[in-house]
């Protein structure tokens, strides 16, 4: 029987494991670093985006059901005290989801899964909104 997104590991295989999670991200960073629609938000980040490619890979890894990496190198976090220095309004939460939507688009995942993704990483995102 097959695991469904979200039971489980499910997610976590579904996204290529570390690997493909780490891919996923690097993408995602590089899209940010590109997109006109992403450069206030980009500009959030220090230059050197190795930290942060590192801790969203690792918590990533956790968030979809695989080994708590993020926990094991950074602590414990909680998504919105760890954004709450920035402003984040609903058109930095749309930037960030919008690189996300393409970066999920070039991984070689089926659709329903890109869709899955997008839909639960919404939560989050909008979690960490504290503007508007």
């Amino acid at each position: 029987m097959t695991k469904l997104y979200g039971q489980e590991d499910a997610t976590y295989q579904a996204a290529g494991e570390f690997d493909g999670i780490k891919k996923l991200v690097d993408d995602f960073y590089d899209i940010m670093s590109e997109l006109k629609e992403s450069q206030h938000i980009r500009q959030m980040h220090p230059d050197d985006l190795e930290v942060s490619r590192d801790k969203l890979t690792r918590f990533l890894c956790a968030w979809t059901g695989g080994p708590r990496l993020y926990r094991e190198k950074y602590g414990p976090i909680s998504i919105p005290q760890a954004h709450a220095h920035l402003t984040i309004g609903s058109a930095e939460r749309d930037a960030w989801l919008l690189c996300m939507k393409q970066a999920l688009a070039k991984q070689n995942y089926p659709q329903d899964f890109q869709d899955y993704m997008i839909t639960q990483l919404a939560m989050p995102a909008e979690r960490c909104r504290n503007a508007d």
